[in-house]
């Protein structure tokens, strides 16, 4: 399971015109479900972001995580992450589960990540082709791959 998580200052998803996620400061996180993922992967990543310290303290130190400037989130599907570019110049996603697998692993990570942060997580549309606008405050933007 691959996440680029972004610190932000707002973010937004748009589908067709409809605005269907806005928060204020919290994460955008773009999530990609490979095909050997398991619920492990997904524990191990929701507590990890959870808790990560990349929000600053009242010294302007990166020490803070979301649960404790009470942020919000946003999760979107993203199975662009799992591209493999290491021949040619055409991306291969065959390493990115097919629906079946990811559309239930997503949402399991998803409720993991409610869990973990005690608070409603807003999202993306699986598959829908989305317009996702973002303030990356800092910039603060951190990669995860949970096979690392």
């Amino acid at each position: 399971m691959k996440a680029v998580i972004q610190r932000v200052k707002h973010a937004s998803v748009t589908v067709e015109g409809v605005r269907i996620a806005d928060i204020k400061k919290g994460l955008l996180i773009l999530l990609g479900v490979a095909e050997n993922d398991t619920q492990e992967d997904i524990n191990w990543l929701a507590k990890k972001i959870a808790n990560l310290r990349i929000f600053n303290d009242e010294n302007n130190v990166m020490n803070n995580s979301l649960i404790n400037v009470d942020g919000e989130a946003i999760v979107v599907s993203q199975f662009t992450l799992q591209a493999s570019t290491k021949k040619g110049n055409r991306p291969s996603y065959i390493k990115a589960a097919k629906p079946e697998i990811a559309i239930p692993m997503y949402e399991a990570f998803v409720r993991q990540f409610e869990s973990e942060i005690s608070k409603e997580v807003q999202t993306g549309e699986f598959g829908a082709d989305m317009k996702v606008e973002l303030l990356n405050d800092g910039p603060v933007t951190i990669l995860f791959d949970t096979k690392n």
